[in-house]
């Protein structure tokens, strides 16, 4: 290291000893102290890891919370950023905040913003990228889906020698001729051929080669499954790693099979079956062997606004975070499958992490919850207008639907709720209030999840 360099380490790492001594958290101030001294900390900071990151559009966080589980089996020394905070000062203060280690290389599994890809590699040529999707989000950001995609490979373009673990079921990373090697994983759970479209708003059905519509054998949710382009032949890459078999399905939980191997995951939902299937496909590539990956999946750690289910005063409160309508209409699918009775809690910001472009709740299948016929919904939050409009336009009647703005007397009213179980659906920056006021009156440790 420089003098330059040793001494933003420091500051930097005094900074967190102090933020998370004191005030109990802190992931991205360090990271901008220690930047602003040194730009180029990285460089210094992450030049004796295998990094792998993890990006794309949803399932960053959970893909790379089992990955970290999945390579421990393995290995003693893996460092992430395990709270989400994945700009380009919170993987400084990831590094910053690392222990000690005697291994020659530990790993590093890097949950990274699509736009800081190439933040991250103008200083570390990572081992491998993990793609997980691309959906529309938080457009005022990063614009349609190419767009974001192409942020993506800027990055990539400064480690061609890295292996891209891929979404295979994902057309548009098959779009493009790179010269990385790739590993692509999907589901291969269907023996029936069907030749089907996906639905007429869906993003990224348009073949790269002659922009006609695909067409699929199957599609699991939005534009992913095993698609074909009947005008040119483009069609779904092999897949080196599959789901191969589909099994019960709860709120809670998933059983699945990858390569014939029989799986089970501790939370709920198709789309997070992807999530594992990525950290199975990381883990293969590290040598960790099925019946460790068995092992790994089969710990039930709850991760940071991802269905974590927190007790308040008697009443099963699951939090999840939402930011899209893929993402939003798929929490939606699984928590419909819910057997017990459940009250709906819909918080929703527009700050700059959230995306200030709330147009999207419109996109989302809120008519769905209509039809539930849930005894009691919420709607909250800086923009809780915007929501509870478009709660009322999807039919939830008014005598069930309470409107409450500030975030304390949501906590409160759930307390009053009638259901034993209740689903806080929330943006990012709503579900950092909520588990603030959760922290402050002691129902977690953290409000970070840290």
């Amino acid at each position: 290291m420089t003098l330059r360099s040793e001494i933003a380490s420091l500051a930097g790492k005094s900074s967190y000893w102090f933020l998370h001594t004191f005030f109990k958290g802190g992931s991205s101030l360090p990271g901008k102290i220690t930047t602003k001294i040194d730009p180029d900390i990285l460089k210094h900071l992450g030049q004796n890891y295998e990094v792998v990151i993890v990006t794309g559009t949803n399932g960053k966080t959970l893909t790379t919370a089992l990955t970290v589980r999945v390579l421990q089996q393995k290995y003693d020394d893996v460092l992430t950023n395990p709270t989400g905070s994945n700009m380009e000062q919170g993987i400084v203060t990831t590094f910053l905040r690392a222990p000690k280690t005697k291994a020659k290389k530990p790993i590093a599994i890097l949950e990274v913003d699509e736009a800081n890809v190439i933040k991250v590699t103008q200083y570390i040529k990572p081992k491998a990228f993990v793609f997980t999707n691309i959906f529309r989000d938080q457009m005022d950001r990063y614009g349609e889906i190419y767009t974001t995609y192409q942020k993506i490979i800027d990055g990539v373009a400064l480690a061609p020698d890295a292996t891209i673990i891929a979404n295979g079921d994902a057309p548009i990373f098959h779009s493009k001729d790179l010269p990385n090697p790739i590993i692509y994983y999907g589901f291969n759970h269907q023996d029936q051929i069907q030749d089907i479209k996906a639905k007429a708003n869906t993003d990224g059905v348009l073949c790269p080669n002659c922009q006609h519509i695909l067409h699929y054998h199957f599609i699991t949710y939005s534009n992913l499954g095993s698609y074909f382009c009947p005008n040119c032949g483009f069609s779904r890459p092999e897949l080196t790693y599959a789901v191969t078999q589909l099994g019960k399905m709860t709120p809670k939980n998933s059983q699945f099979d990858i390569d014939g191997h029989p799986y089970k995951i501790e939370i709920g939902g198709l789309y997070n079956i992807y999530n594992a299937l990525a950290a199975y496909a990381v883990g293969r590539f590290f040598g960790v062997s099925p019946a460790q990956i068995d092992q790994a999946f089969s710990e039930d750690k709850k991760v940071f606004g991802r269905q974590e289910e927190i007790n308040v005063d008697g009443k099963a409160v699951t939090l999840i975070l939402v930011k899209n309508p893929v993402g939003l209409n798929q929490v939606l699918d699984m928590i419909e499958t819910d057997s017990a009775p459940f009250s709906f809690v819909g918080l929703l910001n527009a700050n700059y992490a959230d995306g200030i472009d709330t147009s999207w709740i419109w996109d989302g299948n809120f008519e769905k919850l209509a039809a539930l016929n849930l005894p009691a919904y919420i709607t909250g939050g800086e923009r809780y207008k915007d929501i509870t409009f478009r709660l009322k336009v999807a039919g939830v009647p008014s005598d069930k639907h309470e409107i409450v703005p500030e975030l304390p007397k949501v906590l409160e009213k759930i307390k009053q709720l009638p259901t034993q179980h209740v689903y806080v659906l929330a943006t990012y920056t709503a579900v950092l209030q909520l588990r603030k006021l959760l922290a402050d009156q002691g129902y977690i440790k953290e409000g970070m999840g840290q």
